[in-house]
């Protein structure tokens, strides 16, 4: 399944993320489970201590490296019940700079680096997409527009988050039922978006995951750069 707005979808030298294809806890089967707990929920798990530095909320830094990308994607140890399936991260050998892609080009343009990673518990999946851009206002640029884009569809009621721009909506895609919900950050544009037979599409559960685990894994990611 790929990301709707193409997060992650580069070809070229992807990087397998080795820690995130390995099993993680011990996830329940059966009708009527409860939905599994994550580092959002519990407050422990690797990264779940790891603070941004003061200021990180609007850092400037930028992500061009596969090891600061895989360390702003969630760590399997934080996602507790929820099992690892694939995890990548890419960086582009020639990005195009801002001057090249010019006002009207797609928010993908001026790309430097891009992550995924996918988790599934339950018959849910979620999948955290990254898109790192050489310069805040380049992400801040990519955020609206693709907000523009996606205003055709439902709005999904998710909390904002402090110091993050976001916006969430459902979509089909693929067959698919989704939520997705769209978050700038620094030099980053993130995605996370729940889907599967065994989702509800909760945007309680988008919310928890994002300002639990992902904000702070990015935010860290840019403060220790």
């Amino acid at each position: 399944m790929q990301l709707r707005s193409g997060i992650g979808a580069k070809a070229a030298a992807v990087v397998a993320l080795a820690a995130l294809v390995t099993a993680c806890g011990n996830g329940a089967d059966g009708a009527g489970a409860q939905k599994p707990a994550t580092a959002a929920d519990t407050g422990v798990g690797a990264g779940s201590a790891a603070k941004p530095a003061d200021g990180a909320k609007d850092s400037a830094t930028v992500l061009r490296t596969e090891q600061q990308i895989q360390s702003a994607l969630p760590d399997p140890s934080q996602m507790h019940e929820w099992t690892p399936r694939t995890g990548r991260a890419h960086v582009e050998e020639h990005p195009k700079s801002l001057a090249e892609c010019g006002p009207d080009a797609d928010w993908e343009c001026a790309t430097v680096a891009t992550g995924s990673a996918k988790f599934e518990a339950f018959g849910e999946t979620v999948v955290f997409g990254i898109r790192a851009y050489p310069e805040q206002k380049a992400a801040q640029d990519a955020c609206g527009k693709e907000a523009a884009r996606s205003a055709k569809y439902t709005e999904a009621n998710v909390p904002a988050l402090p110091g993050v721009t976001s916006h969430a909506y459902y979509r089909n895609a693929g067959g698919l039922d989704g939520l997705d919900l769209v978050m700038c950050t620094g030099t980053v544009m993130a995605e996370i978006r729940l889907e599967g037979p065994g989702s509800d599409l909760d945007p309680a559960t988008a919310h928890r995951l994002a300002q639990g685990v992902f904000v702070p894994r990015i935010q860290a990611a840019a403060a220790a750069s």
